[in-house]
């Protein structure tokens, strides 16, 4: 279309054109008109470079596995897996194709010559009447009833490496644990609990609250170019039941322990965060320009299914399920020919989809990285 709008311009009389209701002549003519096919050729570049791209090699059917995920399916279809909702064909006896079973089919077909996929139910979640052939003729089979396996959606991304770490990680802004109860001595005064053990906490408790985390002071993510800190991460050191309370004292139960449970140690409500399977990565609609600052596990070298802390959160608009592209950052090396230092640039090295946000910084899971990724790599939009 924009091809052949930029046609029909051309062909008008080179002494005077009509350009937004308005005669125009002479060199005044001639830089509206450039100016007005500039922006046609940038409007029908974006509108081109939108079109998903697919991957070689394709297949043109692709029976739906357990284990299988929404990203790793996408991500064999398409050069950006992002962009996944956009290569749907209409569906209408579908009323979710983001919920995609076991068993289901996705077939790869062209809609006015582009390349789409349908999504077919495979039969343990298909029901209603069909149709078979016999003796040459259709012949119509009443419904019935099919006891089939319960069958959970495939989920987005892996979400048991996420919603561990969900229910293990926090991060909280500086005094928040400051002010919550603390372990004030265990059983028989031992100063060190383990799981099974009861020890002693004082200060107030949140009420109809049974089940807490156990807390210790870490790691406090500052922001090396502002200063400002972003968080503080809550430790995970085990959770614990309470029991009794008497006064500003408590007692509780360890029902888990990561490490042994020291005087100090600090009480926050038990905090449920999965992650549910019905969603679908995709690109964030702010501009965001970051850059890892911590990975958890205490490795030095990010890969595939990594988790990572960035310096971006939801005030900068991010949000959980987007995308993000991680760039390796430049190397400082010497230019042998003048003797200056020069910082080479920064080369896209993987993406990552953010899953957990706060509102100054957001965890995210490595999805893929074609090569070794460290703490100041930087984020960016895909």
């Amino acid at each position: 279309m924009a091809f052949y709008m930029a046609v029909s311009i051309f062909s008008a009389s080179a002494e005077q054109l009509y350009i937004n209701g308005e005669l125009q002549t002479g060199s005044g003519m001639m830089k509206k008109l450039v100016i007005t096919l500039m922006g046609l050729f940038i409007w029908s570049a974006i509108v081109w470079a939108a079109e998903p791209e697919f991957n070689d090699g394709v297949p043109e059917r692709y029976t739906v596995k357990s284990g299988d995920t929404l990203w790793g399916i996408s991500q064999m279809y398409l050069q950006d897996p992002w962009l996944w909702p956009e290569i749907w064909a209409a569906n209408s006896q579908i009323e979710n194709p983001h919920l995609i079973y076991p068993g289901d089919v996705i077939t790869l077909v062209y809609v006015d010559g582009k390349p789409r996929l349908t999504l077919a139910r495979g039969s343990a979640t298909s029901s209603g009447s069909s149709y078979v052939s016999q003796g040459g003729r259709d012949v119509k089979l009443s419904p019935t009833i099919k006891v089939a396996e319960h069958l959970d959606p495939i989920p987005a991304i892996p979400l048991d490496i996420v919603n561990t770490f969900l229910a293990r990680t926090r991060v909280v802004q500086p005094g928040e644990l400051d002010v919550a109860p603390y372990v004030m001595a265990g059983h028989d005064r031992r100063l060190m609990t383990g799981v099974g053990d009861d020890f002693y906490t004082r200060g107030p408790l949140q009420e109809q609250v049974d089940f807490y985390g156990i807390y210790r002071q870490g790691t406090e993510y500052v922001d090396d170019v502002t200063g400002e800190v972003l968080g503080i991460k809550a430790e995970d050191i085990g959770s614990a039941q309470l029991k009794r309370t008497e006064g500003d004292i408590s007692t509780f139960l360890a029902t888990r322990s990561e490490r042994e449970i020291n005087v100090g140690d600090r009480l926050l409500p038990h905090e449920e965060r999965p992650l549910e399977p019905v969603f679908y990565p995709h690109a964030p609609q702010a501009d965001i320009v970051g850059k890892i600052i911590d990975v958890e596990g205490g490795v030095n070298q990010v890969g595939t299914l990594n988790v990572v802390a960035i310096n971006r959160g939801e005030r900068e608009g991010l949000e959980w399920g987007n995308i993000l592209a991680i760039y390796k950052k430049g190397e400082t090396i010497r230019d042998r020919m003048t003797g200056e230092m020069v910082t080479l640039p920064s080369e896209r090295a993987g993406l990552m989809m953010v899953f957990r946000t706060f509102d100054k910084m957001s965890f995210g899971l490595v999805l893929t990285a074609s090569r070794p990724l460290a703490v100041e790599d930087e984020i960016r939009s895909p």
